[in-house]
Parts: structure tokens; sequence; C-alpha cells
């Protein structure tokens, strides 16, 4: 299972040279020379390998299912299933076999939403069910058996006049784990938002519930993904689109500390740049946030450039707002030598945020789209509408994620996956590094292309920070088998290209993006064995 052919190699090597020394009476030399520098060679050999382990499938997960990687918890890899009205977690070991399948049938009534917060030792489980008009908004504490270790605790309800398919709490937790947060959001009133926080420790808690408006303007308000930092702040963007949706033309920043119960609101002046989708980053490390978007300069043009702001925690301010333009050779890396270099960006959205301890950071950037019997469609034709928190808000109580943000409730609508006759493609990755600053230090370019038809389930990426490190691991086509590829990017961007992996089996589908780090170098991935689902474990 484990790559570990040179390893062998080398020891076969030291074996054979020992019995030559022998018998040339060689070897006080042999041990005292040779030998410590071939078991100096194992280490740095195995550190390029990787161990695949497969869980066996299970009789009620299929296609169907849906699911959430909880994390290690207690020693044990836990998965949440849920299959209509039944949900359990199995338990697995280290080598992905099955210890139990718990049952969760006896939590009360049918669940609308579940979401996880894992520690080290133990799990919480905090999930929402309506019984008549009530909608409750339940936790319990669960142990790496999971079994539960507490009984049900109730942390909210809401009074509702209908039968909710919608979650209606939205829940939050740092980075540090320390904080996590429940909130809800009544719009009846389209144009003043009626925010309720509850924040908790990491024991549960209550620490502060508060109450407070937002003014809206109906259908051109937006908000981006929301945070909670380890301080227990709460932070998140809203942004107003023109032109049917199309284009951000004012962006705003709102903060809401732990203590204080009002938000705190701030134009981030967007110049004459047309802002794409806003992705925000909370740096714990450097007390920061930032918002990044990429940019063009007029409607339904090309992709210029990057543009960033940066907040900082301790002078309360918008200390920079910085303008990268994109040049050829970025262009160049992004689509290849003969692509547009004008379009060359069009395609890309920004997928993820590192930071770094220094004050730098890493972004992300991947090529997706759409085609439809023969047309393309780009950002304008399906990006927009697509979103969760980009929809209508038609519900008295409105949740910014719906059932399109966890995977447990829908993991395949990324780009409204599922519609028959769709083919969804994900290309080339961009992956830039900044400095504290915001300068820009490296680009560098994973070249790929990959699509699929009907659903966009076992396209795009996923990324796990080894150390020093990111593995990028996504699927490619090898001789018309769908394999899982694996390369590294380096401290100073430069990309490594690993062998196939080993112990792949060529019936198993990987779906990297819902994977999950369970530890310092593994994660955890969903993946299809024809119709059934099944996870894999990759160790480092």
């Amino acid at each position: 299972m484990e790559s570990l052919g040179s390893r062998f190699t080398i020891l076969n090597l030291a074996y054979k040279m020992l019995s030559i020394s022998i018998m040339n009476a060689n070897t006080r030399f042999f041990f005292s020379r040779i030998l410590p520098v071939l078991l100096l060679l194992c280490p740095a050999v195995a550190s390029f390998s990787q161990k695949i382990t497969y869980s066996e499938t299970e009789r009620d997960d299929n296609r169907r299912t849906n699911f959430e990687i909880i994390g290690k918890v207690g020693g044990n890899i836990l998965v949440f299933k849920n299959n209509r009205s039944d949900n359990d977690i199995s338990v697995y070991d280290n080598n992905m076999k099955l210890i139990k399948r718990v049952e969760q049938t006896d939590l009360d009534e049918r669940w609308i939403n579940v979401d996880f917060v894992s520690y080290p030792e133990f799990a919480w489980m905090i999930y929402q069910f309506q019984r008549k008009n009530i909608i409750y908004c339940m936790a319990v504490k669960i142990d790496g058996d999971g079994k539960r270790m507490t009984d049900p605790v109730e942390l909210d309800t809401t009074r509702i006049g209908w039968s909710a398919n919608n979650k209606i709490y939205t829940t939050l937790f740092s980075d540090d784990r320390s904080k996590i947060m429940v909130f809800k959001v009544n719009n009846r009133n389209t144009n003043n938002f009626v925010f309720t926080t509850l924040l908790f420790n990491n024991k549960l808690e209550l620490q502060s519930k508060h109450r407070m408006n937002l003014p809206m303007e109906e259908r051109n308000d937006f908000f981006t993904d929301f945070f909670v930092d380890n301080d227990g702040d709460m932070v998140f963007g809203k942004f107003i689109r023109r032109n049917g949706g199309e284009t951000i033309t004012e962006l705003f920043m709102i903060t809401k500390k732990a203590n204080d119960e009002v938000f705190q609101v701030r134009n981030v002046k967007t110049s004459d740049r047309v802002l794409d989708e806003v992705k925000l980053k909370v740096d714990n490390n450097n007390r920061r946030y930032l918002f990044s978007a990429l940019y063009y300069r007029q409607r339904r043009g090309n992709i210029e450039g990057l543009y960033t702001v940066m907040f900082d925690k301790a002078s309360d301010s918008v200390n920079k707002t910085l303008e990268l333009p994109f040049n050829d050779e970025m262009r160049k890396l992004a689509k290849g030598p003969d692509a547009n270099l004008r379009m060359a960006f069009d395609d890309y959205y920004i997928t993820n945020i590192i930071t770094k301890r220094d004050g730098g950071y890493i972004m992300i950037t991947e090529a997706m789209y759409t085609t439809s019997r023969g047309n393309t469609y780009n950002r304008w034709d399906y990006r927009y509408g697509n979103n969760p928190w980009m929809s209508p808000m038609d519900y008295y109580y409105w949740s910014p994620y719906s059932f399109s943000y966890n995977p447990i409730y829908s993991p395949y609508n990324r780009w409204g996956a599922g519609n028959t006759g769709s083919r969804y493609h994900s290309e080339n990755i961009m992956v830039m590094s900044f400095d504290k600053e915001g300068k820009l230090e490296w680009n560098s370019s994973i070249p790929k292309n990959q699509y699929d038809d009907d659903n966009d389930g076992v396209i795009s990426h996923q990324v796990l920070i080894t150390g020093s490190e990111l593995q990028v691991l996504f699927n490619l086509y090898e001789r018309r088998t769908l394999l899982l590829n694996n390369q590294s990017i380096s401290p100073d961007g430069k990309i490594t290209r690993h062998p196939t992996l080993k112990n792949l089996d060529r019936e198993i589908d990987f779906m990297p993006r819902f994977g999950k780090q369970v530890s310092a170098r593994a994660l955890v991935l969903p993946c299809f064995y024809r119709n059934s689902l099944t996870f894999a474990k990759i160790e480092f």
C-alpha cells in the first residue's frame, strides 16, 4: 500500500554490500562509512511516499448519500452520513476499517441541518429540527466512538408559520476553535435584516447573545462568506450588484465585536474597478482581515487583475488597498502561450487563501466553466444566482448558506451540477504568493484539463498543507482511466509533479474537493466504488 519501493531497493543494496563486506573482511569499513549514509537516505525516500487506505463499502451508502467528514476524534476518523431520514456516524480506525456505525435516530425529530465542530478528543454536533411551528437549534457532545457524552442541549428556538425546508441557523467557529457562533437572520422586512447572534466558548457555554439591525437595499445587496475570528468578533462583507447582478459597484466591510451589540459598517472604495466575487480571509496570526476579488474595468470586460483590501484590527482601520494588474507573463502561465492573453483570466475564480505566520499569504485560483450542446457558459451566464447567498431572499428567516453550502445536503451543485446535458470543466490552477505588505513574491501554474458530464463531483482539486509545502490533489485521465494525481508547491513556488500514487484502485473515483485534512500529513477523501460511497485516507 505504501510506495516504499525505493526504500526496499536501498536496504536490499545494503544487505548485498554487507555480504560482500563480510566476505572481503571489510565489515568495519562498511559499518563506519557506508551503512550510516544508506540509513540516512531511507527517511528521505520515505518522506516522498504516500500511503492510501480505503474503507469498505457499506450497504446503505450510495451516490445519494449526504455526508460530512467530521475529522479525527479520539484517535478515530468520524464521518457523518444521512440517507433520507436516517442519520449515522461511521467510526473508522487509522486503517479506515469500520469499527462501528452509530445511529443518531434517538435525537428527536427529523433534522433540517447538522454542523460539526471537532476537537482532538470530542466533537460538538449542532443540529436543528422542526416540531410543530418551532425550529429548535440543539447541540450534543460526541466522543471518538460516535457516542453521546452529554444529553442534547437547547441553544435557541425560533417560531415560524410554516414547514421549513431550509436551515435557519448557521454555525461558525474560529480557527483555534475557541469560539463558536450560531446566528440567524430575519428578513421579513427586506429593507432591514435582523441578525441574532449567540457566541459560545469551546465548552458551549453562552458568552453573549445579541440582536442587531442591518439596513439592506432590496435584491441589490448581497453578502460574502461569514467568519468569526479567535477573539469572537464576527466579520463579513456586503456588496451591491448592478446591471442585472453582473457588477459589484460598492463593497462594505461589516464587523461586530464579541461584546458589542452593534454592527460597524465601513465603505471599501472600489474606485473605477468592477469587482467579481469577493473572498474574505481572517488572518488570526496577524490580527487582520483580507478582502480579495478579481476585477475588470467595464461591464462584461476581461479580468484585468487582483484587488485586495487589508483591514488591521489593532488600528481598527483599512491600512492598505492593493491592485495587481496581470501582466503577459502571468497570462501565459494561466492559460498557455497560444491562448488569447486578453481573456486568460476570464474563467478564473479564487478558490483558497492561505495565510502565513509572517503576515504573507498564498492565493489559489482555478479556471472553471461549463458547456452545453456546444455552447460555452462563462461567469456571467451561470455564476450569479447559483451561490445561495446571492439568491433572492424570500424567507422570513433566511440562511446565508442554505443547502448549497454544506456538502451534507448537496455535494454537487457548485455550478448547478446535475443539469442534464451540461459538461463541467476545471482547468489550470494559478498559485500566487504575497509578502506581508501584499507584494507579489512569485506565481506558479499547475496545468490540467478536467471535465465531467452532468455533475462536477470528480473535478477541481484539494490542497493539503504539509509543513512548508502544499500538496495539490486532483484527478486526470491517463489512458482512459481517471487517476488521482499529486503535485507539490515549495515555499519558493517550485512545482514538483510526483509519480502516480501507489495503491490506486482504477475502479474508484475520488472527489478531491470534498476531502478534509484530518492531521498534519493526512486527509480523507470521499470516493465512489461503482455506485457505492466510500472513503480513502491518504498519508504523506
